[in-house]
């Protein structure tokens, strides 16, 4: 293949990254029920504060987020000030939010394809594209934006560069705990599994001294405590009958000002949410030891590492009381990684992660003004997205079960 045909083929990509990030961003502008709105109601305050002398969070009081959560927050307000003369000072956090991500999704694009990407990372990168522009701007203006770039590079690093792999998903999980599922996954499948953990332990440990010298004790761990008052969010996969019972008149959706959300409130829910949690983290376990199990037996990274990090990625979302639409972008990593490493076998896994993507943007922001009503349109389509992501479980559960144990000298 020529020189040239390469080219026309990076400047398509490349050419429509842009175009969509663009859309996505503007998008967030115009959609209803404010979709990059924690962006400019929580996100520039919290750094406002921590800039000028204020309370920091996670420092000087307990936060949702883990601590380097900030740190994306204070670029973007240090960056904010060139787009205010453009943009007024009211919309130059926003833009500047918006320029971050692009800035990192395309380091992360550039790692993903090279100079000369092979057929399975051109797919993952369409892919990648086509799933910003279904999710729309909430895969934008979250936190979750950020972890996804850092998540894919270090995916994609596991194999030649382990370490700053391992460093790179420690420091997502530091910002928002999900890539610490891929960690997990990676330390079960990859030969360096020692060097990863004691990078792991070694960026966390630094991480943590740092937190101290700067005056957090008790808060350094409430990213954890913080969730224990949280009840079952309406978006949740188990509140899904609950919002049913909600269109009959037979339970409620009220907004909780303590966690700044919509929970649902009937009988039963409360026990519903709390036993959530544990058996999250009892699935993940059985997870993780069929996963080991295969390892210890020889299984190659290339099948073991990606059904494991999806299924693992997945519980996180199908067994939480919360369930935020920006979670779904957590799903694009695993699946992209899969299209990488074993693109036959990654297809259903990536047509289910697209429509997932296309479903909750039908939710929100688009009718969730109707969902609060709880209008059956909204809640039918929040039915099928949920019950795809168990589909998407089973798939990812499946494909684990089913990767080859034996043992070989060649193991990558």
């Amino acid at each position: 293949m020529s020189a040239r045909h390469h080219a026309v083929r990076l400047l398509l990509l490349w050419g429509s990254f842009l175009v969509v990030h663009v859309v996505t961003a503007v998008t967030g502008w115009i959609y209803p029920s404010q979709p990059m709105g924690d962006v400019v109601l929580v996100y520039e305050p919290w750094s406002t504060a921590a800039l000028t002398g204020g309370p920091i969070v996670g420092v000087t009081e307990t936060w949702v987020y883990p601590q380097l959560a900030l740190l994306p927050m204070l670029a973007a307000a240090m960056i904010s000030a060139p787009f205010a003369a453009a943009f007024g000072a009211s919309a130059a956090y926003l833009v500047a939010w918006a320029v971050l991500v692009t800035a990192l999704d395309a380091v992360a694009f550039a790692v993903l394809l090279g100079r000369r990407p092979a057929a399975p990372r051109r797919v993952a990168a369409w892919f990648w594209i086509a799933a910003l522009l279904l999710l729309g701007p909430i895969a934008m203006y979250r936190i979750d934006a950020v972890t996804v770039p850092i998540a894919i590079v270090g995916g994609l690093w596991l194999s030649r560069r382990p370490a700053v792999a391992a460093a790179l998903l420690t420091i997502g999980a530091w910002i928002k705990i999900w890539p610490g599922a891929l960690l997990v996954a990676a330390l079960v499948a990859v030969r360096a599994r020692m060097r990863m953990l004691l990078t792991a332990l070694a960026v966390t440990a630094g991480i943590v001294v740092v937190l101290f010298l700067l005056g957090a004790d008790a808060e350094i761990l409430g990213f954890l405590t913080e969730q224990t008052g949280r009840g079952l969010q309406i978006e949740a996969v188990a509140a899904t009958p609950f919002l049913w019972l909600a269109t009959a008149g037979a339970a409620r959706i009220e907004y909780s000002f303590d966690i700044l959300t919509f929970q649902i409130a009937a009988p039963g829910a409360d026990a519903i949410g709390a036993v959530l949690t544990p058996l999250m983290a009892l699935v993940a376990l059985a997870l993780t030891a069929v996963g080991a199990r295969k390892a210890m037996r020889g299984a190659s990274v290339s099948r073991l590492l990606s059904p494991l990090a999806l299924s693992l990625v997945v519980t996180l979302i199908a067994f939480n009381k919360v369930g935020s639409p920006q979670f779904q972008s957590w799903l694009i990593v695993p699946a992209l990684l899969w299209l990488v490493m074993d693109r036959t076998r990654a297809t259903a896994a990536a047509v289910l992660v697209l429509a997932l993507c296309a479903l909750t943007c039908l939710v929100y922001p688009l009718n969730y003004d109707a969902l609060l009503r709880a209008e059956a349109l909204p809640v039918v389509i929040l039915t099928l997205r949920n019950a795809l992501l168990v589909v998407l479980l089973a798939v990812g559960i499946r494909a684990l079960l089913r990767v080859p144990a034996t043992a070989s000298t060649n193991r990558e």
